[in-house]
């Protein structure tokens, strides 16, 4: 396999080569797992081909860097060995253990969030990434401040060990452990961080992760860093979780075109435009996985 600037216009040579890796992978897993234990047998060849997918692209930016290829044309070559990548890796595991609706929907949607974070990892743009903060950083600073503050007001030592007491005690209520404020994405673009959070779409019962997302934002814009909260939705939506984000004046909640419009403002590039232009499912899948599909009607699932 040949990695060029070219690549990028060669889907089908990508296919042929990840479903050769993939027969020999397959091979190999057969010998260690049973037939009974299709779910050992999915993880191995996932994560063969995911080593293989790392290896080609480790070979392109080490090529890109030494020819001097555009932002563009590195992204894009990135873009169809992904998306190569993706269509062999559901045709393996609906291979050896074939898809229902539940898995499959949920599949789709998990692989969605990583193929849009490559326009920012690998930006037409001024996009630069940091690392977020601790939870455990943050809270430190919060209360040293707060201890700075009630150790300066004039009143008795007795009554400052009250306040401290309750400081405590909202901290309790806020939570039993840590938070987790690392979030999907975390990137600079003029001078200005955002912090990311990628959802293929809002279930029936979000009520827990839209506060856990609520809570998490209110901390991020309560931090010096002047923190802006974004939230990219894959899917058209109209649900009260959704609107709950969107409305709550601390997430800036986009779903559907929009979510694609500000990844495209943010990161210079027009992530639509390749889906459309470049992904075709139904017909980039083997006849076999096409087929299991179309008789589940799971074709329905596969709209990015």
């Amino acid at each position: 396999m040949n990695i060029d600037k070219n690549t990028k216009e060669k889907k089908q040579e990508l296919l042929a080569y990840f479903r050769d890796r993939a027969s020999e992978f397959l091979t190999d897993v057969k010998t260690k797992f049973a037939d009974t234990q299709s779910d050992k047998r999915a993880r191995a060849i996932n994560e063969k081909l995911n080593q293989t997918k790392d290896n080609l692209i480790a070979t392109l930016l080490q090529k890109s860097e030494k020819e001097k290829w555009s932002n563009q044309e590195k992204l894009e070559t990135i873009l169809m060995i992904t998306y190569c990548h993706i269509v062999v890796m559901i045709e393996s595991r609906n291979s050896v253990r074939p898809y229902e609706y539940m898995d499959f929907s949920r599949r789709v949607g998990e692989l969605w969030d990583p193929f849009c974070k490559l326009c920012f990892y690998y930006p037409i743009n001024d996009v630069s990434l940091f690392v977020p903060p601790l939870f455990s950083e943050v809270k430190k600073k919060l209360t040293d401040e707060i201890i700075e503050y009630i150790d300066n007001l004039n009143i008795s030592d007795e009554e400052k060990q009250e306040l401290k007491s309750y400081y405590d005690k909202v901290w309790s209520l806020v939570t039993s452990g840590e938070i987790q404020l690392e979030l999907d994405l975390h990137f600079i673009s003029n001078e200005q961080k955002y912090v990311v959070d990628f959802k293929s779409g809002f279930g029936s019962n979000e009520k827990g992760n839209t506060n856990r997302l609520l809570l998490v934002a209110t901390i991020y814009q309560n931090l010096d860093d002047n923190f802006k909260c974004l939230l990219f939705v894959r899917a058209e939506e109209n649900n009260s979780y959704f609107n709950t984000l969107k409305n709550s004046g601390i997430w800036e909640a986009y779903c559907g075109s929009e979510a694609y419009q500000k990844i495209n403002e943010y990161s210079g590039y027009n992530l639509k435009n390749w889906i459309e232009t470049n992904i075709d499912w139904e017909n980039d899948f083997n006849a076999e996985t096409t087929q299991h599909l179309t008789d589940n009607n799971l074709l329905q699932y596969l709209l990015w």
